[in-house]
């Protein structure tokens, strides 16, 4: 029988979302989700932070892949206003062509963005050639697409499982959705419902190993979806709040939040 244990243990949403999942077991998860909001909260919260990595490697085609589709379609047009207009089946072929060339648009769009991908070693030889000032921004994207590709493997495999940090009463309002993986030795967390801290502090997270505090790092404050340090044999996630910078050991008054890992 499907519960939310069995949803979140299997990566099942990370599935749904990928429609790798039977009809059935569709239906299964759906009916789970209109039933349970926290379990809506962490999906929604996947579901974005899985666009937000498809958005930040999308690529657009060269415009003249636009261009000779918007020309088919007026040569579409043309041809079609030369044929009776006032029957049904002339207006049937007239809007058929459009919605097929705009379809066409949309299909060729997505097949450059993933054939560019495969592409991008070469074009960046060639641009470095061309232009050597471009060098840098090409070794950021590069490096931006690289760690994009890394968050999505982690937050997609099959063995990573979510945790959700509630915020205590230092922090009512927040809440922090962790991917841990411990096959893998990964650990990603979503910040967008951390509130904001002023310049002079972070948050820090930390993990409990056999009642020892271990510091897995600064949290970025600039980034939404970032890796953690993973740490062996971690019993649980913590997070407080810190000076800039960073702690050597965490303040255990200024705790706001933590989750016990299974």
């Amino acid at each position: 029988m499907m519960d939310k244990k069995t949803i979140l243990e299997k990566g099942l949403l990370e599935q749904y979302i990928l429609g790798e999942l039977s009809l059935e077991k569709r239906h299964q998860v759906e009916q789970i989700l209109r039933a349970d909001s926290k379990l809506r909260d962490v999906f929604d919260a996947l579901e974005r932070d899985l666009e937000r990595l498809g958005m930040d490697n999308a690529i657009s085609p060269p415009p003249a892949v636009k261009n000779n589709l918007l020309d088919k379609i007026k040569s579409s047009r043309s041809k079609t206003a030369q044929i009776d207009s006032q029957t049904n089946r002339t207006n049937f072929k007239f809007y058929f062509g459009i919605a097929a060339s705009l379809a066409a648009l949309l299909l060729v769009s997505s097949f450059w963005m993933y054939s560019e991908l495969s592409k991008l070693k070469g074009e960046v030889q060639s641009i470095e050639t061309e232009n050597v000032n471009l060098n840098g921004t090409v070794e950021d994207l590069k490096g931006k697409l690289t760690q994009n590709t890394e968050l999505y493997a982690a937050i997609t495999h099959p063995d990573t499982k979510q945790y959700i940090l509630e915020g205590n009463a230092l922090m009512p309002e927040g809440k922090i959705i962790s991917y841990v993986n411990r096959s893998t030795k990964s650990v990603v967390i979503n910040t967008e419902r951390l509130p904001k801290l002023d310049e002079a502090h972070d948050y820090q997270m930390w993990a409990d190993v056999e009642g020892e505090m271990i510091n897995m790092g600064v949290i970025d404050k600039t980034q939404p979806l970032i890796a953690m340090n993973y740490i062996d044999h971690s019993e649980s996630l913590n997070v407080t709040i810190e000076p800039a910078g960073g702690n050597d050991h965490p303040t255990v008054e200024r705790l706001v939040t933590n989750v016990i890992l299974r």
